[in-house]
């Protein structure tokens, strides 16, 4: 199956298209045989004799890869949250450290080399983004930015259950429609931005309301369910054999998702405390 996701679909290996791992003419999975045509019979009963190497030992991605990287990522993005929270003094600030930080990410996205050093880059900036804004709604409403890190976790740990479960499977069918709809998510906010910001429009979310609840749930849910091709992709990397350099483009990936469901989260959790 193709990823839709950008960090990964830009790359044959998550398609199933390289790495170290393959499948023969017949369909049967395996590592690419690399045994000379002339080898002799005693040879290749000692090759056969021989340890399988272990995924860590032949230089292929492992999941404790993919959880080790992607919690490194996590503490610079934390780092920048802690200094956008404390010492950005407004939102002007916070606002240009997230476009960069978008340059960054779409740098480091359609790469086709692994970019460690963009990707941590990325998360320092990003965290400042977050940082500052979650020190807004804090100055809003106080315990704000607990609640949405417990939404946050909840959400993943629902979704990584469901998806260990079998019981949400990434089906191309699953997958298209959830692209259609955050793609058209992510167009309604453009257009709902840029009309609030330079128009008389009074956007959307100002007042909270049903319709202000009911989009941003639905941000929520959107963003929860990509985590679903998330794990999806980073188990068939696994699978594949990809190289263990891979696991920063998965860890990557999977902050980038939970950066977009912590901020909807937040949002929700705001307009929610605004209508009591």
């Amino acid at each position: 199956m193709r990823s839709s996701n950008p960090i990964f679909s830009r790359n044959n290996e998550w398609q199933g298209k390289g790495g170290y791992a393959t499948f023969d003419a017949h369909g049967r999975g395996g590592a690419r045989s690399t045994a000379p045509a002339d080898a002799s019979a005693s040879t290749l009963e000692d090759w056969y004799r021989k340890p399988s190497a272990t995924p860590a030992q032949s230089g292929r991605m492992t999941l404790d890869d993919v959880v080790v990287r992607t919690a490194m990522l996590f503490v610079v993005l934390l780092v920048g949250a802690a200094a956008g929270f404390f010492f950005v003094p407004n939102l002007g600030i916070a606002i240009v450290a997230a476009l960069v930080a978008m340059g960054l990410g779409l740098w480091a996205s359609m790469s086709k080399k692994v970019r460690p050093g963009v990707m941590f880059a990325y998360a320092a900036l990003e965290g400042v983004f977050v940082g500052a804004i979650s020190g807004a709604y804090a100055s809003l409403y106080e315990g704000i930015v607990g609640q949405a890190v417990v939404g946050t976790l909840c959400a993943f740990t629902a979704m990584l259950l469901a998806y260990k479960f079998g019981l949400i499977k990434a089906t191309a069918r699953f997958t298209k429609v959830l692209l259609v709809a955050t793609l058209g998510y992510l167009i309604f906010g453009l257009v709902n931005l840029l009309l609030a910001s330079f128009t008389s429009w009074t956007s959307v979310y100002a007042g909270g309301g049903p319709l202000a609840i009911g989009i941003s749930a639905l941000g929520v849910v959107l963003a929860s369910l990509f985590l679903i091709l998330d794990f999806s992709y980073i188990e068939q990397g696994i699978r594949n054999g990809l190289p263990q350099k891979e696991a920063w483009r998965a860890g990557f990936g999977l902050m980038v998702t939970l950066v977009w469901l912590y901020l909807e989260m937040l949002r929700l959790i705001a307009i929610l405390r605004g209508n009591d």
